[in-house]
């Protein structure tokens, strides 16, 4: 339930109401904006009496909500999230961010390199997987945490933050020390036991859309983690399976609209997973630009054909660059910045 309340209301009428509701078990999501206050309830709500609600003069609204999720529903948080990523801010009218850099991390010399040309290029984070999820167990699994080092000095030398997909709840306090932004991979998605570890830290997590899943499987899944304690949710966009073949996945850009009308997370685009082709990528990513995201990852490879994973759908750095260079003209028609 959603109480929108006047913005120049008593006070302290409105901490009596609070006090009241509290004691009927309610948990309640205080947001203020400039222009009104609303409180989100969040417990059984079906005895409240809504005309007893409206008695206290302070609210001006009361709203039933049907969706089952509350944290992430734009009902109970009007306003836009935008998350600090060590210091960069993805969401609401920021600036749209491209995050890039190579799907494995290949050791120290490779990965600083690469992390130059994304930060020449405009990218403004690094992308590196230490601990890959493969379809093959016989497959490159990793660098592990020597990968996730090698990152951290790219990141001492480019000042660009880190993105790495955390697999395992046994590793997050390594995630926590060394990473920017931990992301959730699409495989994941659903690992309850891995979300709810995440909802106890507060480092943002870059949440994957599940490779079958709906989009409301997909708030649920943020659910977990706001649920939890930790509101610094990104939603990230990768592809869904269908039974088309021309492409790895299916690039599902109607999301963003849909998130931005139900949610107030902000949401970015993977183009690379979701078409398989670097030949795709580049138009892909400005219609995400054009859809209104605020955000791409995108894997970037100095040599896509010795790359140790993924070389066929990873950008090779000058083309990163020019991608970017397009970008900003995409950003600009719609009001936003690159």
């Amino acid at each position: 339930m959603i109480l929108t309340v006047k913005k120049d209301c008593d006070r302290n009428e409105l901490q009596r109401l609070m006090n009241q509701l509290e004691k009927k078990g309610l948990e309640l999501n205080f947001s203020e904006g400039a222009n009104y206050i609303v409180l989100g309830l969040v417990g059984d709500t079906t005895a409240l009496d809504v005309d007893w609600l409206k008695s206290f003069t302070c609210v001006k609204e009361v709203t039933r909500v049907q969706a089952p999720y509350k944290k992430a529903n734009r009902l109970f948080h009007p306003e836009d999230s935008v998350i600090d990523v060590s210091g960069v801010k993805v969401g609401g009218q920021e600036k749209i961010v491209v995050i890039g850099g190579p799907c494995s991390v290949e050791g120290e010399e490779m990965i600083c390199d690469i992390a130059q040309q994304v930060k020449d290029a405009g990218g403004v984070m690094l992308r590196g997987g230490a601990y890959k999820p493969r379809t093959s167990p016989y497959a490159f699994q990793g660098m592990g945490t020597e990968g996730i080092l090698a990152m951290v000095q790219a990141r001492e030398k480019t000042g660009l933050p880190i993105v790495s997909e955390l697999m395992s709840a046994d590793k997050i306090d390594e995630f926590v020390e060394h990473v920017d932004l931990i992301q959730v991979g699409a495989r994941n998605m659903q690992n309850f036991d891995l979300l709810k570890a995440l909802g106890k830290i507060d480092k943002p997590v870059l949440l994957k859309r599940g490779l079958a899943n709906t989009i409301e499987e997909w708030i649920m899944a943020a659910e977990y983690i706001m649920a939890g304690g930790n509101k610094n949710v990104i939603l990230c966009e990768r592809g869904i399976r269908t039974f088309e073949k021309y492409t790895r996945n299916t690039l599902d850009l109607s999301v963003v609209p849909i998130i931005k009308e139900r949610t107030h997370l902000p949401i970015i685009i993977g183009p690379s997973h979701a078409t398989g082709d670097w030949k795709l990528v580049e138009a892909m990513s400005l219609a995400a630009i054009a859809a209104g995201a605020d955000g791409l990852i995108i894997e970037v490879h100095a040599c896509p054909e010795c790359a140790w994973s993924d070389g066929a759908q990873s950008l090779k750095p000058a083309k990163f660059a020019s991608l970017i260079e397009k970008g900003r003209a995409i950003a600009k028609v719609i009001g936003r910045e690159l």
